[in-house]
């Protein structure tokens, strides 16, 4: 791959950006300063280096986020912060889209790839990836209303899937579901007679939020998510 190619598929910045740093005596490869673009580099084997930190080629990136709320689920957006702007400098942000979203006041686990096939693939209707959240509700909620719950309810000409809710208290619920439609959560509480105050996501599919601070970013590997 050429050296170019290769920076900028690393998030060091654009071709011409690249070719700046590049110029300037930026990069090493293989501790052998590279003045040329075009230069042909090993990507699995050459030591590439940018301000004396090594540059790790990775053709498909994988981060998991704590959401905060106030942050609408776009990779951008002329009105509103995007959680793009959560994001610290570090993380490489070619290509990089979340999959699915959260509403704007909802927080907690997002992921953002650059990988579409896994994006699509996750949230293709077929797949029914769990997605479990950590409601707080205005009203008491009963032994009843939860199992409307776990059977389906119908929130607006769509009656859901089976899902699992768990009372934590008698405002305080856990609640999986497989689907992922427009207020989903929310809808299915408000046809049970109650309406969410807080929302958080805690976890989707094989991700949880574990011990991760509110807005923090981690880094993972494909397996953690398939």
């Amino acid at each position: 791959m050429r050296l170019d190619k290769y920076l900028v598929e690393c998030g060091i910045g654009s071709r011409k950006e690249v070719k700046k740093i590049i110029d300037s005596r930026g990069i090493t490869v293989n501790e052998k300063v590279i003045l040329s673009p075009k230069e042909n580099i090993d990507e699995e084997n050459d030591v590439v280096k940018y301000k004396d930190e090594v540059i790790k080629y990775k053709k498909f990136r994988y981060y998991i986020l704590n959401k905060k709320g106030g942050y609408i689920t776009a990779v951008d957006d002329p009105r509103d912060k995007t959680v793009m702007d959560l994001l610290p400098e570090w993380v490489i942000r070619k290509d990089l889209a979340p999959v699915g979203r959260l509403d704007k006041d909802t927080e907690g686990l997002l992921l953002l790839t650059n990988d579409g096939q896994l994006n699509h693939r996750l949230l293709s209707p077929k797949r029914h990836v769990d997605k479990t959240y950590y409601a707080e509700l205005l009203e008491d909620i009963s032994e009843d209303d939860l199992e409307n719950l776990r059977k389906g309810v119908d929130i607006g000409g769509y009656i859901t899937m089976p899902a699992e809710a768990k009372k934590i208290d008698s405002k305080k619920i856990h609640l999986t579901i497989k689907e992922g439609k427009f207020h989903q959560v929310k809808k299915m509480l408000e046809a049970v007679n109650n309406k969410v105050v807080y929302l958080k996501r805690i976890s989707f599919g094989k991700l949880t939020l574990s011990d991760m601070e509110l807005g923090e970013v981690r880094e993972i590997n494909i397996e953690d998510i398939i």
